[in-house]
């Protein structure tokens, strides 16, 4: 199980000539002086009390009657800190129960602004989904680590924050993805080197599979961890999932600015007629929430990006690597680069910063969406301005 190698990087110190004949019911007499002997030697040399207290022959006392192992019996004991203070659990580390509970309040902030924006708007379905269920996510994750605050030999708290964590994230990128054609659309088509709905069917299905392989590495490591087998082969899959969407943003981030510096050229050759000149797409670029949903989106794809880079980096290095060891690492670039990510979502939502354009052509829907208002248009209806609302 991740965590339980911590055993075999102490120093193994012991008390000198012992007998050979001492039961551990005799030897946990002595755990009070152990803790006194443990308070005069330095911070390297806390040793958990059950390993400074060995047996003559170096092995570990074993664990109370009727328990396999001292994770056992402190998973089923955990308010037993004579015996359980320093037993190893699924962390490196003791776990913080403020900046948890935090995340969980501000996740669950976001989460209702997201539900409230979509309810007040009814625009934007897919972006809406995609935050929603990341947000989601995010929250059962950070549920997950304030049940191992509780109980830090508890699998089921591990295994709900490394899947739903690590998972939840590919679900905002996808998000973030689908606003890139509506802000082409916005410019003008023609300051893209490709069609405005290619950069929607380019990336998401990209997203898609780095879900996947995330999902599917988060699972069989958990199975793995559960059966107490090798969990290296699941590992390495959601490190391949995680390292496919750094790639997937980082060429998500090229192609914007590429996009971004072809506005700028024509624009300086051609003067406003590079631009699209249509009263709704002018008044668009010309407002104050669409100038701000620009940086939300390019503060939150750098956030997400930097995570994901960390956590490729934290799960390279295994279970027992430093960076796996590192609390503060985690909080910072886990936690506090997401939260920001969608904060500012949160308050630059598109379905409100992108106006009517939220529901203008450009994705998966386009050709059907056309289709249906020629129909329409040959009934003598008015515009199905509302069919593309899913996008």
């Amino acid at each position: 199980m991740y965590g339980t190698n911590r055993r075999e990087k102490r120093p193994q110190v012991t008390r000198g000539k012992q007998n050979p004949s001492r039961s551990f019911v005799q030897s946990s007499l002595l755990f009070s002086q152990a803790h006194e002997v443990l308070h005069i030697l330095p911070p390297y040399y806390h040793l958990p009390p059950v390993l400074f207290l060995k047996m003559s022959d170096g092995s570990v006392p074993p664990p109370p009657e009727g328990y396999r192992s001292w994770g056992q019996y402190c998973y089923k004991n955990p308010s037993d800190d004579a015996l359980c203070a320093d037993v190893p659990g699924f962390y490196w580390y003791d776990v913080s129960l403020a900046a948890n509970a935090t995340f969980v309040a501000l996740f669950g902030i976001s989460l209702l602004g997201f539900i409230g924006v979509y309810a007040a708007t009814r625009r934007g379905l897919a972006f809406s989904f995609a935050l929603i269920a990341g947000v989601i996510l995010e929250i059962l994750g950070y549920a997950g680590r304030i049940m191992s605050w509780q109980n830090r030999w508890d699998e089921n708290g591990f295994l709900m924050q490394i899947c739903c964590l690590t998972i939840a994230p590919a679900f905002l990128a996808g998000g973030v993805y689908l606003c890139l054609r509506r802000i082409v659309v916005a410019f003008g088509p023609e300051n893209s080197r490709i069609k405005p709905e290619t950069y929607t069917r380019l990336f998401i299905p990209c997203d898609v599979t780095s879900l996947v392989l995330q999902a599917v590495g988060g699972a069989m490591a958990s199975i793995a961890s559960h059966n107490d087998e090798s969990t290296e082969t699941g590992d390495n899959i959601m490190i391949a999932g995680l390292a496919f969407q750094v790639f997937t943003l980082l060429v998500f981030m090229i192609v914007s600015v590429d996009f971004g510096l072809n506005v700028l050229r024509r624009h300086r050759r051609l003067g406003a007629s590079a631009l699209d000149q249509s009263d709704a797409a002018r008044n668009l670029r010309n407002s104050f929430g669409f100038k701000g949903l620009i940086g939300a989106l390019a503060i939150a794809t750098i956030c997400i990006f930097w995570r994901s880079v960390f956590r490729v980096a934290e799960l390279s290095n295994g279970w027992d690597g430093p960076l796996m060891k590192r609390q503060d690492l985690f909080i910072g670039f886990e936690g506090v680069m997401i939260i920001v990510a969608c904060l500012v979502l949160n308050v630059f939502h598109p379905s409100i910063c992108f106006k009517d354009m939220m529901v203008s052509e450009g994705g998966f829907w386009k050709k059907k969406k056309k289709v249906i208002d020629a129909t329409q248009a040959e009934k003598g209806e008015s515009g199905a301005s509302d069919v593309d609302g899913t996008a």
